[in-house]
C-alpha cells in the first residue's frame, strides 16, 4: 500500500478564481503566471482550468516546453527572457514571447537575425531593483527592440516590491517612475501583480499578473483567500499511523522539545519535512484531524508530525489529517512556520502524490 500522503488539487477552484480575477479587473487581460509547476499545484492538472485566461506566464524554457507538450495554445511568456543565447532557437520553435530586462538580451536578438516573437515585452526597473532596463534607457532600447527582424510590438512591464502593502510609499514612487519612463512610448502595459490586482484598481491597465490568487492564496500579509473570494486549490492530506496515551511530563519528538503538562493522546501523522512540511513548524501549529482543530506537539521529523488529540479523543489509526485546504487557510498554517504561502506549495517535495478532485469532495470539514 502506497504512503498516504496526498495533494489533492482541486481545478475547478482553479477557475473559480480566474473568474474572480477577472471580476476584479474587468477592464484587463489577464496573464496567467503558472511558473514553480503552477506554484507547486502541478502544471498538467491546473491547465485546463485556465483555459480562459489570455496568456500563459513562465521563468524557464523548460516550464514553457511542459505547457507546449500538454497542448495548450494559449501564447506563452517568459518571465525573465533568455539568459543563454542559444535558447532563442527554442523559443522560437515553442512560439514564445520574451522578456527583455537587460542590455544584452537586446543585443542577442539582434545578432539571432531572424524573427523569434511579434511581440517582445520590455521590462522597466521602477525601484525594486532586481529585474529591468534603466529608466533613462527604456525609450532607446524600446525604439531599437521595434527595429529587430519580426517585432512589431513592444509591450511594457514593471513589477512592484511592496503591492501587498497598500500604503506603502513605494507604490505610489514605482507608479510615478514607470509613467514618467513610458510616456509616449507605444505598447501595452502590465503592472498589476497578484496584490495589485485586489488592492489597487487604478493600476490594472491593459493586462494584470496573476500568480498565488489563482491557487486561492492570498498575497496580502494578512487575511485569507477567502476573505477575497478565492478558493483553496490544494488540500494536503495525510493520516494517522499511531494514537498514543503519553503521561505527564513525557517528552515528545526529537530534542523534547514538546513536555506534555498532562496524561495526553498524541497522534502520529505520516507527513515531515521529507514531504515538504517545514521543519520550522511551531508547537500549536493547527492540523485538522477527522474535521476538527488539532495541534501539533513536538519537533517535525523527516517523515513524521505528532499532534495533541485532545480535541479529538476518538482519534484511531488510519483517520485523515489535513494539513491545509479547505477550513484550514495556508497563510495559518505558514504564520505557524514563520514562513509565507508560497513556499509551504511550492516546496511540496516527490514523494507526496497529487490527485486531482474537486473541492465538493475535498476532505477537511471542521466538525
Amino acid at each position: 500500500m502506497a504512503r498516504n500522503t496526498i495533494a489533492r488539487i482541486h481545478p475547478d477552484a482553479v477557475a473559480h478564481n480566474l473568474r474572480q480575477v477577472r471580476e476584479r479587473a474587468p477592464g484587463s487581460r489577464v496573464m496567467a503566471v503558472v511558473k514553480a509547476d503552477a506554484y507547486g499545484h502541478r502544471i498538467d492538472l491546473c491547465l485546463p482550468a485556465l483555459a480562459g485566461a489570455d496568456m500563459l506566464a513562465v521563468a524557464t524554457i523548460e516550464e514553457a516546453r511542459a505547457i507546449r507538450r500538454l497542448g495548450n495554445g494559449l501564447p506563452v511568456l517568459l518571465l525573465e527572457g533568455v539568459t543563454d543565447p542559444g535558447d532563442l532557437a527554442v523559443a522560437s520553435e515553442l512560439g514564445l514571447e520574451l522578456t527583455v530586462h537587460h542590455r544584452n538580451q537586446m543585443e542577442a536578438l539582434g545578432r539571432f537575425g531572424r524573427q523569434v516573437t511579434p511581440r517582445v515585452w520590455l521590462k522597466v526597473d521602477s525601484g525594486m531593483h532586481r529585474l529591468g532596463v534603466d529608466q533613462a534607457e527604456a525609450a532607446e532600447l524600446h525604439h531599437r527592440l521595434l527595429q529587430l527582424p519580426g517585432v512589431e510590438r513592444v509591450n511594457l512591464m514593471s513589477h512592484l516590491a511592496c503591492a501587498e502593502q497598500t500604503g506603502h510609499p513605494l507604490n505610489t514612487l514605482q507608479l510615478e517612475r514607470f509613467d514618467s519612463t513610458v510616456f509616449g512610448l507605444e505598447g501595452e502595459h502590465c503592472l498589476a501583480n497578484s496584490a495589485a490586482i485586489f488592492g489597487w484598481p487604478a493600476i490594472h491597465r491593459d493586462w494584470v499578473r496573476a500568480g498565488i490568487v489563482l491557487y486561492g492564496i492570498s498575497p496580502m500579509e494578512v487575511g485569507s483567500g477567502s476573505d477575497l473570494g478565492l478558493r483553496p486549490a490544494m488540500t494536503l492530506t495525510s493520516e494517522l499511523l499511531a494514537v498514543n496515551r503519553v503521561p505527564a511530563g513525557e517528552c515528545i519528538g526529537y530534542g523534547g522539545r514538546f513536555v506534555t503538562p498532562d496524561d495526553m493522546l498524541i497522534g502520529v501523522a505520516a507527513i515531515g519535512y521529507g514531504d515538504g512540511y517545514p521543519r520550522s513548524m511551531a508547537d500549536g501549529a493547527p492540523v485538522l484531524v477527522n474535521g476538527r482543530r488539532c495541534r501539533l506537539a513536538g519537533r517535525v521529523s523527516m517523515d513524521m508530525i505528532t499532534i495533541d488529540l485532545a480535541d479529538c479523543p476518538d482519534a484511531k489509526i488510519g483517520d485523515p489529517v489535513v494539513l491545509w485546504g479547505n477550513d484550514l487557510p495556508i497563510e495559518e498554517v505558514a504564520r505557524s512556520a514563520g514562513t509565507i504561502p508560497y513556499e509551504l506549495v511550492c516546496r511540496i517535495t516527490r514523494r507526496v502524490r497529487y490527485r486531482a478532485q474537486s473541492a465538493r469532495h475535498a476532505p477537511g470539514k471542521v466538525k
